[in-house]
């Protein structure tokens, strides 16, 4: 089951082509590189009159060329959610817009709970997860990721969304170790959330590979998930991964082991105004306790 974040207001995705998109961030106009978009480009006026406009290098990495004067960060929202948004020099924005309709089937989940939820969010880069389910009452949110710098991002958009008085724990650490060390505490969790990157290290230098490491990493967290859980979401960008990857290894762990449940798995979308398409933006696998059935 595809699904498509078309609820925005302060972000567009307005055309893509020839490996690119082109986007708005509020009134700021982006050009960047996706390698997913590989029919050609529309005459959109605005391929040529970005604010500013990403360009890779052949050797790795690349550069921003800013074409229009713009702030080095500013502010976008979505419904109660406000998020700072910045042009890194990795071509990322620190927000992942298509996430937001994963946000919104978290936030119905968590808002129709009469307990108390807690939730763990790994590999959580800038928080939207964080701030979505810390937003709609759960009880506890803990952010773990490997980067202090996005950990202090995360700490930003907490701030800009008026969460400070929600229970928010940010770990930086490795996620793996986390996890083990969550294990003897005895603590646990009601939904676990993780969107692990394809390879990554962590603040000790541990080296993280999704093909050999993903599995594992599951099992883990279903030793610290509550006897009733309520949702377990990994996302991945990793190319070459369709959502049946997703949905076999949850099938073969949460499934099995959480039988009264379900599972989704699709392609995250945005939808492109300009030519009604839909444009892929990595793949998600969930499993929903089969009380929240419906959504």
């Amino acid at each position: 089951m595809n699904q498509i974040a078309d609820q925005w207001k302060d972000y567009e995705c307005i055309d893509a082509g020839n490996g690119e998109k082109l986007e708005r961030w509020n009134d700021v106009i982006l050009r960047r590189p996706d390698p997913l978009a590989i029919w050609s480009m529309s005459d959109h006026v605005l391929w040529k009159e970005p604010h500013a406009h990403y360009h890779r290098s052949k050797s790795g990495g690349g550069n921003w060329e800013f074409k229009k004067k713009i702030h080095d960060h500013w502010v976008i929202s979505y419904k109660n959610l406000h998020f700072k948004v910045s042009p890194t020099g990795f071509k990322h924005t620190g927000l992942f817009p298509e996430q937001a309709a994963n946000w919104d089937v978290m936030q119905q989940l968590i808002q129709r709970q009469k307990k108390e939820i807690r939730v763990l969010n790994l590999f959580a880069y800038t928080g939207g997860a964080t701030m979505a389910c810390a937003a709609a009452g759960a009880s506890e949110v803990v952010h773990v990721d490997a980067s202090k710098g996005m950990v202090n991002w995360a700490k930003e958009n907490m701030m800009l969304s008026q969460l400070e008085h929600k229970k928010i724990r940010f770990i930086v650490d490795d996620v793996m170790k986390f996890v083990a060390r969550e294990k003897r505490r005895g603590r646990t969790y009601h939904v676990i959330i993780m969107d692990p990157p394809s390879y990554g290290r962590g603040p000790g230098g541990e080296v993280w590979k999704i093909e050999d490491q993903l599995q594992t990493l599951i099992l883990s967290c279903m030793e610290i998930l509550e006897e009733d859980p309520l949702l377990f979401l990994v996302n991945s960008y990793t190319t070459g991964f369709p959502a049946s990857v997703l949905q076999n290894l949850l099938q073969k762990t949460m499934l099995q082991r959480f039988p009264d449940g379900f599972i989704e798995s699709g392609e995250n979308m945005l939808p492109i105004t300009h030519t009604h398409m839909n444009l892929p933006c990595g793949i998600y696998g969930r499993w929903i306790s089969n009380r929240n059935d419906g959504i």
